[in-house]
């Protein structure tokens, strides 16, 4: 079935939908596990989720979660089942995550072992607001109550290589918005007004040093200008500007102090300018960290590589992030959570391998998540994250 699982997977990546849109994918996935035996399926969980459950007797119940949405990133991989709508892409590789998802969930219902399995295809994590949509919605009241939560996310790594650790995996995400209120006027004439444009591009060269002089912090945050909005046209000096903002930290500590610092410099760079307003600064899209529980982590761990399958430890946590930790921690249960490697191995060279294990990071001329180029090997990804999921949920589903 593994060649349906990528047929699958192909209409996905060519039918993306954004954060809490993703109905035609939702309707998919619970068509396909309609399909299979013995699951047990409810749609429209948290907006457009869907819950799959399997009961097989008596015993420990396993969930195994997936995310489904994608990006407002116009597609520029060439792929001829490339996106078919215009400025959205799976640039994230949640594609992989659905399609290897449901390939895992045939496996454990054509060989059942006692307990329960629930597959959360959840809504929006792009957004943070999936995970909780999926609580608020009475997740846990509703559907049998977990022992361990598992996930997985494909990255631009050789095809099936499990990189995870305990403790802290992922870093807690913040995005910011700041609108800078100036006076509007003619380009020939800049005395007459109050730049923001300039107000905004002087605050992003300032900003970097804020995570400069956190350096001594176990984690450095990063701070990260994504957007700078500002006029119409050369000769209009416009009434505002607009920075967008992403925002990661790994304390609660840091956290407050570079909210506090980001305030604090948008508000000087305004009086400086002379502004006849105070900035407007938001915060939102708020993701925790995401927390690998000690123990848990280590056998599952334990588990895929018993199985054969390649895990590298990593030593240091990554600056991405998700909201997948809201379920273990609203259910008070451990959690696990590793990254798959998703692309064709013989594409890294000795050197790649490397840099990778020297420096931490991807070689830069690797196409990562979020480029409009990132483009998974769906003959080597899925297979691996098939495998890789079903022999984590089949190692705890035996677990005394």
């Amino acid at each position: 079935m593994i060649e349906h699982w990528q047929q699958v997977y192909r209409h996905l990546h060519a039918h993306p939908e954004l954060s809490g849109e993703e109905r035609a994918t939702a309707r998919l996935v619970a068509d396909e596990l309609r399909a299979l035996p013995g699951w047990e399926v409810t749609e429209n969980v948290g907006g457009t989720g869907v819950v799959g459950v399997l009961h097989s007797g008596p015993g420990p119940v396993v969930w195994l979660r997936a995310d489904m949405d994608g990006l407002p990133v116009q597609e520029e991989t060439g792929l001829d089942y490339a996106s078919t709508v215009p400025g959205v892409m799976h640039a994230c590789g949640h594609d992989v995550h659905v399609a290897a998802l449901l390939g895992a969930c045939e496996e454990l219902s054509a060989n059942p072992l006692p307990g329960t399995v629930v597959a959360l295809f959840q809504p929006a994590e792009e957004t943070g607001a999936g995970a909780q949509s999926m609580l608020n919605d009475g997740l846990l009241d509703r559907f049998p109550a977990p022992r361990i939560v598992l996930g997985q996310h494909v990255g631009p790594l050789p095809a099936g290589l499990i990189l995870s650790r305990p403790g802290t995996l992922m870093a807690a995400s913040d995005s910011v918005r700041i609108t800078f209120l100036g006076k509007g006027g003619h380009a020939s004439q800049p005395h007459t007004a109050v730049d923001p444009l300039l107000m905004a591009a002087t605050f992003v060269v300032r900003m970097q040093a804020l995570t400069a002089r956190q350096t001594a912090t176990a984690a450095t945050p990063v701070l990260t200008a994504g957007a700078l909005h500002a006029g119409t046209r050369p000769n209009i000096i416009a009434d505002s500007s607009e920075v967008l903002l992403s925002l990661r930290t790994f304390t609660d500590g840091s956290r407050a102090r570079m909210i506090e610092g980001i305030q604090r410099l948008a508000e000087a760079e305004a009086a400086a300018a002379g502004a006849p307003q105070e900035p407007k600064v938001e915060f939102y899209d708020h993701f925790p960290v995401t927390e690998n529980t000690p123990g848990d982590t280590e056998r599952v761990l334990a588990a895929l590589a018993a199985a054969s399958l390649p895990v590298m430890p990593m030593e240091n946590p990554i600056t991405g992030s998700e909201d997948f930790g809201a379920f273990g921690a609203a259910a008070e249960v451990p959690s696990v959570f590793w990254h798959i490697g998703g692309m064709d191995p013989a594409r890294f060279t000795q050197d790649d391998l490397h840099y990778m294990l020297t420096e931490s990071a991807l070689p830069p001329h690797y196409p990562s998540n979020h480029s409009p180029r990132f483009a998974p090997d769906p003959a080597q990804a899925l297979p691996a994250a098939i495998t890789t999921m079903v022999t984590a949920a089949r190692s705890e589903l035996t677990r005394p």
